[in-house]
């Protein structure tokens, strides 16, 4: 009797113990049964985070920032970083192991150096287009009123390189015209060549309306009927080894959506 006495206690204290292990085991499985739910629920709710990388025609850099911003209020955890310039250039970067997600083209032949090289991914998709106009110092001083008067001697005029889509724009259009013009130098990217104007470094450039327009009052725009001959399509696409594929589709689709289609429109761009 006095055996089973003294062994009484110890099996109700282990009796004890183990149901608090069970209560404990329970607890924590529930918690960490939570915390998956939530990570599941995260996982599910598609949210976008990271950074976004755009290659991006000089031309779009207005637009394009203003998108950037919208896409970052939208998607906070996000950032929208823009590599600008000429086209052809952009695309030699691409093709040469640059890290990009997206890659905004100012021609489809620019565009056609990334998707030769292999490293777009499906088939790039003309978001606006874009028509030529002559940039000149502001009040126009020197009364240029059509494509012709450019070629009039002493006038100090700027053209994109004829590798930059809006220099090839430019050729397209003086060939429209049978005119010959010698510019005073050939420049990078469309940005490059407007700027001259904007320093009085020129008397005038031909560059694209939404560059004119984005100038404000530091240049004046001047209207000719060649660039109807001279109108860049504007494709866009995702690349093929995007770091963050998912925001970058985001991204492509905020370009395209009809909030996206305003801004551009907004900026001077002609619908696809």
């Amino acid at each position: 009797m006095r055996t089973r006495s003294s062994n009484r206690p110890v099996l109700l204290a282990a009796g004890v113990g183990a149901a608090a292990l069970l209560v404990l085991s329970a607890c924590s499985d529930s918690g960490s049964g939570s915390e998956a739910g939530k990570d599941d629920a995260g996982a599910a709710s598609g949210e976008l985070s990271g950074e976004v990388t755009v290659f991006a025609a000089a031309s779009l850099t207005e637009s394009f920032e203003e998108l950037g911003a919208q896409f970052e209020r939208d998607h906070p955890g996000t950032k929208v970083t823009f590599s600008f310039g000429g086209s052809d250039a952009l695309a030699a970067s691409i093709t040469g192991g640059a890290p990009a997600d997206v890659f905004a083209s100012a021609s489809p032949t620019t565009m056609e150096i990334v998707t030769d090289a292999g490293v777009a991914a499906g088939t790039p998709e003309t978001f606006v287009r874009n028509r030529l106009e002559i940039a000149t110092l502001p009040g126009n001083p020197d009364g240029v009123a059509s494509l012709e008067d450019l070629t009039e001697p002493g006038l100090k005029v700027v053209l994109c390189d004829e590798a930059v889509p809006c220099g090839s724009a430019a050729q397209k259009a003086l060939n429209a015209g049978s005119l010959k013009l010698t510019p005073v130098s050939y420049e990078e990217d469309v940005k490059s060549a407007l700027n001259k104007v904007v320093l009085k470094e020129a008397d005038a450039a031909v560059v694209y309306k939404t560059d004119v327009r984005a100038a404000g009052g530091k240049v004046e725009g001047v209207d000719f009927p060649e660039s109807a001959d001279a109108i860049n399509d504007y494709p866009i696409t995702l690349l093929k080894d995007a770091p963050n594929t998912a925001a970058a589709e985001a991204f492509v689709e905020l370009v395209r959506s009809a909030e996206g289609q305003k801004v551009l429109t907004g900026a001077g761009f002609l619908k696809p």
